[in-house]
């Protein structure tokens, strides 16, 4: 039976994509080695320096996250390279199961799944590698199977501290354009994000944001590559254009994305999903549950994983909740498969938008038959109207 009304999509991407966005992508396609095109490339490749916050490289990849993170680790190791990465969640071990498959040998520090990498750990490890065998430091900076929040400018810290010379690389995927990002100022090596989380597009194109250093180690570098190369990209880049035909019509809408974010200000962009995220977890608290992320200051703003008491399933909520409420949340991932579910509040998201997902949320709880208390919902209604006029302030 069909069933009137939206759809709510509240997994923690990819998220909703905005009918600007839509509409831009919709444009004919136009030859992407012809004149016109040179203005698309350079709008898209110069816009995502702005969002990275960087003066250095930014490379853009017709492909998954997943290909961003195989290009940082073949651009930048040679095969048998050691490389740092720290258990944050799902994402994390994943990233460490490609360095592992593609012929690096990654050291995993060993995380609880319930807050960010913990850079005086990363410190204590480098400072034990006298021989300066480890090449780079790897962290997920938003852990988006757990919904927390890595500090990565305290990681660069740790690594300049420890005097060691590796490489930071820091996933960004769901991060970046929803939390604040400085790839600059952090001192960040490699940078890898997807246009569909904050960015607002659908899947498809993936990014690297280099650093000078990390462009002079891809000289030396050996391991295998063609397709992710950054030294074929960086020639044609210059003028606009990709070595391989790029997604045309994904960069439309990338540049409107770009443009949609600066117009509402990347500082307010942070500020809202900061607000929705702490309005999130008052509505959690209320219904008496759990938030897995539990080191507070390392919450995300970009999702909230809600933990399911002992003996209920959050997979069968998330399915009672999506047949008779029409709202989809993000599921638990491997080692809290089952026992969490996720509620995303990124991209275009407003705060009738969350009262709304959170109104599912707690319909679904009862009718579940989770054990909870009423009033979370309102609960955050109650946070969003405290801090509307300091949003408008900000404005």
């Amino acid at each position: 039976m069909r069933q009137a009304g939206r759809h709510f999509l509240q997994i923690p991407g990819p998220s909703a994509v905005p009918d600007r966005i839509l509409k831009a992508i919709g444009q004919q396609t136009i030859d992407h080695r012809g004149p016109d095109f040179a203005d698309v490339g350079k709008t898209a490749l110069e816009g995502m320096k702005t969002i990275f916050k960087t003066k250095q490289h930014v490379v853009i990849y017709p492909s998954s996250g997943t290909g961003a993170w195989e290009a940082a680790l073949v651009n930048t190791m040679s095969p048998g390279d050691k490389v740092l990465m720290f258990e944050t969640g799902h994402f994390a071990t994943l990233w460490s199961k490609m360095a592992r498959k593609i012929g690096l040998v990654p050291e995993f520090l060993e995380g609880d799944w319930r807050g960010g990498a913990e850079p005086d750990r990363i410190e204590t490890r480098l400072r034990e590698d006298t021989a300066h065998e480890i090449k780079a430091v790897c962290v997920v900076h938003n852990e988006t199977s757990t919904g927390s929040v890595s500090p990565i400018a305290e990681v660069r810290k740790a690594i300049d501290a420890a005097g060691h010379p590796a490489l930071l690389m820091v996933d960004s995927i769901s991060g970046l354009a929803s939390i604040d990002f400085r790839f600059d100022e952090w001192g960040v090596d490699v940078c890898v994000s997807g246009s569909q989380k904050g960015l607002m597009l659908p899947p498809g194109l993936s990014f690297n944001a280099v650093s000078e250093k990390a462009l002079e180690h891809a000289k030396s570098a050996t391991m295998p590559r063609s397709y992710w190369d950054w030294h074929d990209m960086v020639g044609p880049n210059a003028i606009g254009y990709f070595p391989y035909t790029p997604a045309t019509n994904l960069l439309y809408g990338l540049n409107e994305a770009i443009a949609m974010l600066h117009e509402e200000g990347l500082d307010n962009v942070f500020a809202r999903h900061a607000r929705h995220g702490a309005a999130t977890r008052a509505a959690v608290r209320a219904w008496g549950l759990e938030v897995l992320c539990a080191r507070q200051g390392q919450e995300s703003g970009v999702l909230t994983a809600v933990l399911v008491p002992d003996g209920h399933s959050a997979d069968a909520f998330r399915a009672t909740t999506l047949k008779y409420y029409d709202i989809s949340l993000g599921n638990g991932l491997s080692k809290v498969a089952d026992k969490v579910f996720r509620i995303g509040h990124l991209g275009d998201f407003n705060d009738l938008m969350l009262m709304a997902t959170l109104s599912g949320v707690e319909m679904g709880l009862t009718k579940a038959g989770i054990p909870h208390q009423s009033g979370g919902a309102q609960a955050a209604m109650e946070h969003l109207k405290e801090t509307t006029e300091e949003r408008f302030a900000a404005e």
